[in-house]
């Protein structure tokens, strides 16, 4: 099989039907940097190379939070608890530590619904993989 073609970065897109709602939450609340503007899709930068993209509900495509789950991986799970805590948002819980998934993490909501982890690595050594 021939070598793998790059891939060098990669976007996760949600619907909303409030574009700009979301986006403020995106902006303001989780306080990530919008990037680029097409209008009726924005897309904000999570990571270096890692960004997560925002589109108005258009026919064929749907807000449908089940089953998706945007992780953000941190060093300080407590810190943005806190931050959301403070910024009016309720999270499912407090933060947890899941010998299951090797984990410290909690969960929220974003204004559509999609489930929003915050996660820190418990083993280290997965990044290696």
């Amino acid at each position: 099989m021939d070598a793998r073609p790059p891939i060098d970065q990669g976007i996760t897109w949600v619907y909303t039907a409030d574009l700009d709602a979301t986006c403020r939450f995106y902006g303001e609340v989780i306080g990530l940097t919008q990037v680029h503007d097409q209008g009726l899709c924005r897309i904000f930068r999570v990571a270096p190379t890692t960004f997560l993209g925002v589109c108005r509900v258009r026919p064929g495509r749907f807000v449908e939070p089940k089953g998706v789950v945007i992780t953000f991986v941190t060093p300080d799970v407590d810190a943005w608890h806190a931050r959301l805590l403070a910024a009016g948002v309720t999270p499912d819980g407090p933060p947890e530590r899941s010998d299951q998934f090797g984990v410290y993490c909690f969960f929220a909501r974003d204004p559509n619904g999609y489930l929003l982890e915050f996660q820190t690595f418990l083993d280290r050594g997965w990044q290696k993989a």
